[in-house]
């Protein structure tokens, strides 16, 4: 007997008595929402809404606060871009992308008293200025990559101050008067669609929207976005009685600013994927950068100023 290995002193677990009662516990562990994402939708919920109320506080007012602001957050999101780009060791004209982006913005205002010619806009002579310089100072000073340069600071002023215009001329159509409700109306119904989508996505999420370029969005996400943002577009024109489309108006517009507000966030996430970026900077508890802020409003007014003008309803 004293050969025999002596058992180790470790006793074996007892069973559960009930093996349900173990897995619902697991299951509602599971469910649970997690602190850091609750956490982190009360933040972005915060900066959100003390976001849309800086923001219509500086609308009420027009051009002349307007202006300053979106010169100021043109500049950040410039900022924001060409750090993003020279990470991956790809060069622009960091200066003419300031000077050119912040002259797009104030050639935007739509009641300058005088015209470049009979229905032109100075946003064109200002955007052709900057293509023009961009090629002809690489003629000049080709430098390495010269192509590179021009490709990525043109597109540095397309994507934010050129679309940023769009704010300081949907505020003003089609007067002074209706552009305060009609810049709230992109507002509104892109917040509508964020929250409703994150919510959707949150609890009934489970196919991918565009998992190579975001893995977070799904269907379901950007399905409940649009009902949330058409149940506000609704809500507000009938309440207000300006821009009477009816349904099938409000259930449109909501269907192009919703996907145009997806779309925008897909196309940055594409950008940041692009260029090795988490997020496009960290100016925004809870958002990253002004980018990541933007990204949605970006498309979102500049439809609605193009559905606007079209006086479809």
């Amino acid at each position: 007997m004293s050969g025999l290995p002596v058992p180790p002193n470790n006793p074996v677990p007892p069973l559960p008595e009930d093996p349900s009662e173990v897995t619902a516990e697991a299951a509602a562990k599971a469910a649970a929402p997690k602190p850091k994402q609750m956490e982190s939708l009360g933040t972005r919920m915060v900066t959100s809404v003390v976001g849309f109320a800086l923001i219509c506080v500086v609308v009420y007012f027009g051009w002349i606060t307007l202006l300053p602001f979106l010169l100021l957050i043109g500049l950040l999101a410039l900022h924001e871009y060409t750090t993003m780009v020279s990470a991956r060791d790809i060069d622009v004209r960091h200066t003419a992308l300031y000077l050119f982006g912040a002259a797009l913005l104030i050639a935007s205002y739509p009641n300058w008293s005088i015209s470049p010619w009979f229905g032109g806009s100075w946003r064109e002579v200002v955007l052709t200025a900057a293509l023009g310089y961009l090629l002809v100072i690489e003629v000049i000073s080709p430098g390495e990559r010269p192509l590179e340069r021009v490709v990525y600071s043109a597109f540095g002023l397309l994507y934010i101050p050129w679309l940023l215009g769009y704010f300081l001329m949907l505020r003003y159509t089609p007067n002074a008067t209706d552009g305060l409700f009609f810049f709230a109306l992109p507002l509104l119904a892109t917040f509508a669609a964020d929250i409703g989508g994150y919510f959707f996505g949150y609890f009934f999420g489970k196919r991918k929207l565009a998992p190579e370029v975001s893995p977070g969005k799904t269907i379901e996400g950007a399905v409940g976005g649009l009902l949330a943002s058409f149940m506000v577009v609704l809500l507000v024109t009938r309440s207000y009685h300006i821009g009477e489309w009816g349904l099938a108006g409000a259930f449109i517009y909501s269907g192009m600013v919703a996907s145009a507000s997806q779309l925008g966030d897909l196309a940055e996430s594409l950008i940041k994927r692009s260029l090795g970026a988490k997020d496009s900077g960290n100016t925004l508890p809870g958002h990253g950068g002004i980018l990541d802020r933007l990204d949605s409003l970006l498309f979102a007014v500049p439809i609605t100023y193009i559905f606007l003008n079209l006086n479809m309803f």
